[in-house]
C-alpha cells in the first residue's frame, strides 16, 4: 500500500506492475487475508497501525477480487481504469502534432509490439501489450530465467517508450498536458 502510493504519484507503469505484481500474490496466498496477515504483512517492520491498515488495504483487494471473479486470473478493475487512462493518453499523444519524440519512440517500438501482438494472440491495445511484456519480463528476471540480447533490446526499447508514457501521464495530472494548439 505505502509503495503502490509512492509509485502512483511517481510512475504509473511501475504502480501498474506492482498492483499486477500484488494481484498474484494475493492469489499466492490463496485470497486469505489471514495468510497474508501472518506470512507476509507480519515480515514488515511497520508499527501495529501500519500493519493494519496495509491489513485493511489487502482486504478490500481480495474483497474486490471475490466481487470481480479475479481469484484465478485478471486484472481487477481499478488497474484496468488506469490501463485504459494510459492507453487514451497514448491515443491523444499520437493525434497530437506537439509530441514528435514521443512519436519517433512509438514508431521505433512499433515492430516489437506488432511481434508480441502476433505471438500472444490477445485482442489487447498496444499499451496493455507492452505492459504485459515488462511483467513478463519481470517474471522472467525474478526466476533468473536467460533472456535473449534480442528481447532485452525490445524490452529497453518498451521500457523507453512507457517511460515517456508515463511521464506525459504525469505531467498531464499535475499540470495538465497542452495536447492541441488553441484555435
Amino acid at each position: 500500500m505505502y509503495i503502490a502510493q509512492e509509485l502512483r504519484k511517481n510512475s504509473i507503469a511501475e504502480y501498474l506492475l506492482y498492483m499486477w505484481q500484488i494481484e498474484d500474490l494475493i492469489r499466492a496466498y490463496g485470497c486469505s487475508l489471514t495468510n497474508i496477515r501472518r506470512e507476509y504483512i507480519g515480515r514488515f517492520d511497520y508499527s501495529e497501525d501500519q500493519k493494519e491498515e496495509l491489513a485493511d488495504w489487502f482486504g478490500n483487494l481480495i474483497k474486490m477480487m471475490n466481487e470481480e471473479g479475479k481469484r484465478e486470473s485478471g486484472h481487477l478493475q481499478i488497474n484496468r481504469i488506469v490501463l485504459q487512462d494510459m492507453a487514451e493518453l497514448h491515443a491523444q499523444l499520437l493525434n497530437s502534432t506537439k509530441f514528435p519524440f514521443y512519436n519517433a519512440e512509438y514508431y521505433k517500438v512499433l515492430p516489437f509490439i506488432v511481434e508480441l501482438r502476433n505471438k500472444s494472440h490477445k485482442d489487447v491495445n498496444e499499451i496493455e501489450t507492452c505492459m504485459e511484456a515488462l511483467y513478463g519480463m519481470m517474471l522472467l528476471k525474478l526466476q533468473k530465467k536467460e533472456i535473449s540480447p534480442n528481447t532485452n533490446h525490445a524490452m529497453k526499447e518498451i521500457t523507453t517508450f512507457i517511460g515517456m508514457l508515463s511521464d506525459y501521464y504525469k505531467k498531464d495530472k499535475n499540470e495538465g498536458l497542452q495536447l492541441y494548439d488553441e484555435i
